[in-house]
C-alpha cells in the first residue's frame, strides 16, 4: 500500500475531499468556541456596563506591564506558527521541528507569566471563592475577579491543548510523517493556535487596557 493510500481514510474519495472535510471541521469547532467564549465575553460587557466604576477599580489591580509583555509573546508565536506551517509546506523538517519548538517556549512563557500573576492575585487576596478579601466593594470586584479568572484561566486551558497537540506535530515531524504533499494536521494546529492568540487579543484591552487612565 503506497504512503498516500495510507493516509486516505476508506469514507472519503480522495485527499483533496479528506482535506475538505478536516478543514470544515476544524472551522466548526473554531466557530463552536467562538461561541463558548462568546458567552463569557457578554457576562463580561453586562457586569461592565452594570457596575462600570467598581470594575475599572477593580481592573487597576492587574498588572500592564505583564499584560503587555504576554500579548508581545503572543504575536510572537502566532508568527513561529504560521512560519511552521509555511516550512511544512516546502518539506523542510528541520525548520518545522524548530519552529514548533519554539511555538512551545513561546505559549510556555505565556502560561508561566499569568501563572505569576494568579500566584500575586492570591497573596493580595482577589482569589474568587473564600479566599477574597473583605472590603469595601468586595462583592463588586468579586464579579470582575470572578469574570477574570474565567475568562483568562479558559484561554490558559486552551493554551495548554495547544502546546500538547504541538508536542505531537513535533514527535510527527521527527519521524518524517509530512510532506509538501500532506501537512494538513500542521495547517489545522495553526489554525488553532491563531485562534486562541485572537482570543487574548481581545481580552488584553478589555480586562487591563479600558479605563486605565481613570
Amino acid at each position: 500500500m503506497s504512503e498516500i493510500a495510507s493516509r486516505l481514510q476508506h469514507h472519503f474519495a480522495d485527499e483533496e475531499q479528506q482535506y475538505d472535510a478536516a478543514t470544515f471541521g476544524m472551522w466548526v469547532f473554531l466557530v463552536t468556541e467562538i461561541m463558548f467564549f462568546g458567552g463569557l465575553l457578554m457576562t463580561y460587557v453586562v457586569y461592565r456596563t452594570t457596575f462600570p466604576q467598581v470594575f475599572a477599580e477593580a481592573s487597576h489591580h492587574l498588572n500592564i506591564y505583564l499584560g503587555t509583555f504576554n500579548t508581545i509573546v503572543l504575536i510572537g508565536s502566532s508568527l513561529t506558527m504560521a512560519m511552521a506551517v509555511h516550512s511544512a509546506r516546502l518539506n523542510h523538517r528541520n525548520a518545522l521541528a524548530g519552529y514548533l519548538v519554539l511555538t512551545m517556549i513561546l505559549g510556555s512563557v505565556f502560561l508561566g507569566v499569568k501563572s505569576y500573576e494568579y500566584a500575586h492575585k492570591w497573596h493580595e487576596g482577589l482569589f474568587p471563592g473564600n479566599f477574597f478579601y473583605d472590603g469595601p466593594d468586595a462583592v463588586h470586584q468579586r464579579l470582575f475577579f470572578s469574570v477574570y479568572f474565567a475568562l483568562t484561566g479558559l484561554h490558559a486551558a486552551h493554551m495548554i491543548i495547544g502546546i500538547g497537540i504541538m508536542a505531537v506535530m513535533l514527535r510527527m515531524t521527527l519521524k518524517n510523517s509530512f510532506d509538501e504533499n500532506w501537512y494538513t494536521p500542521v495547517e489545522l494546529t495553526g489554525l488553532y493556535w491563531h485562534f486562541v492568540d485572537l482570543v487574548w487579543i481581545f481580552l488584553f484591552p478589555l480586562l487591563y487596557l479600558i479605563e486605565r487612565h481613570g
